[in-house]
């Protein structure tokens, strides 16, 4: 088993980014929360381990939405039911063993403390996890405000009141009582915006030192953002893990290192992060897309990049990640790389994201069998647009392959 030296802190906020994607009216909500919360934090003299696990769980706390209709309905200041993507979010966390000790912090985001408080938890939780449910609804209700005005001072008391209202109720009132201290200056309210957040979040992450981790630790958390992206659309169920599967078997079959193969898988979970970005309706619709949604679709390959390459050691995955689309004609997006530039990784999770893809059922077409998606790939070899030797490979190999694609054992 491979090691990764990783800096966790850098991977959970560049992997945060694309939480923001998801129909959030203003991007950095998670980062924008973590930073309300980390404050409230320090006022109340919490440990330093105490406030790093509520950063990392206040900028993950929405890591069970997908869906942008989802997220628009999350804007209810009073919506009391306990919302299914905190119960999705905390399942994923739970599969992810550096991370799992905060799926109760995630599942509990939206509780009351009239409710909270009750609860067979550990206090330092039960308070943890109600800080957040209070700044998240901050920032909601921020967001509503400000798109009427964008001048966010001139809402800062009627979001004050808000939060007053209900203390004691939804909010424990000592992080009441310590929200409306800090949120009294206008600097508390100006420091949302984003040029501080991001230097906010910097610090952070620089407080982190690089440590060694298994593969199998990282994947799991990779796995957690697959599911999310999968997540998006019900026909693009283990869409990633199928194709992080087969594009891991084809390297393997070429003999690449385990190092190079694990690196392969991670590029394979990854490589649809940017989908968090397109609208649902978009990835269901079952006609023909217009030239303008096909744009807007095209410019996920590069979101991916975009939301990979701030994490140190990933530097190859964010490349092979974000050039599943290319084609060695050069036809293909979002850098139109030729034979001479595209490495044989990325021509490797290419195919395999072809190859997956045709063997799920779409919204514009039925599932393929092994021997219809094996004539599409010769003819896309034929045509240069995918690479030869690959699908080759593929056609050697084609049930092992059907079976990596689709996850059965």
């Amino acid at each position: 088993m491979s090691k990764f030296n990783i800096n966790l802190h850098e991977a959970i906020f560049s992997l945060s980014n694309a939480l923001d994607l998801v129909g959030v009216p203003e991007i950095h909500h998670g980062k924008r929360v973590a930073f309300m919360a980390a404050e409230c934090a320090k006022t109340m003299d919490w440990t330093e381990d105490r406030q790093d696990n509520l950063f990392q769980a206040a900028i993950l706390h929405d890591c069970g939405v997908s869906k942008t209709v989802v997220q628009a309905n999350m804007t209810k200041f009073d919506w009391e039911e306990d919302p299914e993507h905190v119960k999705i979010g905390a399942d994923l966390l739970n599969q992810s063993q550096p991370l799992a000790y905060l799926s109760d912090y995630i599942y509990h985001h939206h509780t009351g403390w009239n409710t909270l408080q009750n609860l067979e938890l550990p206090d330092e939780v039960k308070i943890s996890t109600n800080c957040i449910h209070l700044v998240d609804e901050v920032d909601i209700l921020s967001l509503g405000y400000q798109t009427n005005n964008p001048n966010i001072l001139l809402n800062a008391d009627k979001i004050r009141d808000a939060i007053a209202a209900k203390r004691g109720s939804f909010f424990h009132p000592e992080l009441v009582d310590c929200f409306l201290e800090i949120s009294r200056s206008k600097a508390f309210w100006l420091s949302l915006e984003r040029d501080h957040i991001s230097g906010y979040v910097d610090a952070w992450i620089n407080h982190d030192n690089t440590r060694e981790m298994d593969f199998q630790d990282l994947k799991g958390i990779a796995q957690i953002f697959s599911h999310i992206v999968d997540a998006k659309s019900s026909f693009t169920k283990e869409h990633s893990e199928g194709v992080a599967n087969l594009a891991r078997y084809l390297g393997e079959l070429f003999g690449l290192s385990e190092h190079t193969c694990d690196m392969l898988e991670m590029a394979g979970l990854l490589h649809d992060l940017g989908k968090l970005r397109v609208p649902d309706h978009l990835l269901e619709k079952p006609a023909k897309l217009t030239d303008e949604e096909y744009a807007a679709i095209q410019r996920h390959s590069f979101d991916t990049y975009d939301i990979i390459k701030g994490i140190k050691g990933f530097e190859e995955i964010a490349q092979w990640a974000s050039q599943h689309h290319e084609r060695i004609d050069g036809s293909g997006y979002p850098y139109c790389h030729t034979e001479k530039t595209l490495s044989f990784e990325a021509r490797i999770v290419a195919v395999a994201d072809v190859f997956q893809a045709l063997a799920q059922t779409r919204p514009y077409r039925r599932s393929l069998n092994p021997e219809e998606i094996m004539a599409i790939l010769k003819d896309e070899a034929a045509r240069k647009k995918l690479d030869k030797k690959v699908v080759d490979a593929i056609e050697k190999n084609l049930q092992n392959c059907w079976k990596a694609a689709l996850l059965i054992p």
